[in-house]
């Protein structure tokens, strides 16, 4: 299906859980030399801007990154994470609400630390959002692809650098990706044992989640680590009230790194929001 389109949410508090797990993935891969491959199965257009139509309808982003662009965190991690969004915005504006003028989409994250050796592979689908995609200034020597990566991503294994980073995130528009990216995981954890992948999922009112945990719980793949971060009380009626991470082979302390990040985020957000990790699937 080709009717989601990620600009309607960016900036959301689901894209503040998955790209905040990004960046601190990779500060934690970044301390080795050996060479990395990323790869973005559903990648979007890249940079979402403020004035933006899609952006400017629903606003998610005001429950979602304001919060934290406006209250200060003390935790080493956020702080980065946010001097790092930090330089897409026009400098020499001191108001947080006014700084933020667009906010990146996963390939953003990826792409921002390329070094040499190092190699980025983005797949979209969706014709108008991989034309958007393409023509990112930041894509520089990133590959792109016009296509569903569940399909590729398999393929591409083992990839020809010594370790990996996958980021699989489709929209589950319908409810046959559930098991769809529970079988890819399977598969990709079987070509490339090692592999870092991280793999977000809605927490939904009707827990069509649990298909996605029961099949990867059912897979026998171990050391995979579930995050789940809370923003409303469950039944809200504006839908998804959560957002899920699952996180194959985390690098070492990433995970306590991680409760620690989002849990400062939640304290921020203040209300219901809050954080629950544990190891779906332990080594």
């Amino acid at each position: 299906m080709l009717s989601y389109q990620h600009a309607y949410h960016a900036g959301n508090f689901a894209d503040v859980h998955k790209h905040l797990g990004v960046h601190v993935m990779m500060e934690h891969l970044l301390r080795k030399k050996s060479s990395i491959t990323y790869i973005d199965t559903h990648a979007g257009r890249g940079l979402y801007p403020l004035s933006g139509k899609e952006m400017t309808r629903g606003a998610e982003y005001q429950d979602g990154i304001v919060p934290l662009l406006k209250h200060a965190t003390d935790h080493p991690d956020v702080a980065s994470w946010l001097a790092a969004l930090d330089t897409l915005q026009a400098s020499g504006n001191s108001s947080p609400s006014l700084r933020f003028k667009r906010y990146p989409g996963s390939p953003w994250w990826l792409a921002r630390n390329l070094r040499s050796g190092d190699q980025a592979h983005f797949f979209e689908l969706h014709p108008g959002e991989f034309k958007h995609l393409e023509a990112q200034s930041f894509v520089g020597s990133a590959h792109c692809y016009q296509r569903d990566g569940l399909n590729d991503v398999v393929a591409m294994q083992p990839v020809a650098t010594p370790r990996l980073l996958c980021v699989i995130d489709p929209s589950y528009e319908v409810k046959t990706d559930y098991q769809q990216v529970a079988s890819t995981l399977a598969k990709l954890l079987s070509k490339s044992r090692h592999a870092v992948v991280m793999v977000w999922y809605p927490v939904l009112p009707d827990g069509r989640h649990q298909v996605l945990l029961d099949h990867v719980k059912a897979s026998g793949h171990k050391k995979i680590w579930k995050s789940e971060l809370m923003r409303w009380p469950e039944g809200h009626t504006r839908g998804m009230h959560g957002s899920g991470l699952l996180i194959a082979n985390p690098p070492w302390q990433c995970p306590e790194t991680l409760t620690d990040a989002y849990t400062s985020v939640a304290r921020v957000w203040g209300g219901s929001a809050r954080h629950h990790g544990t190891w779906l699937c332990p080594e």
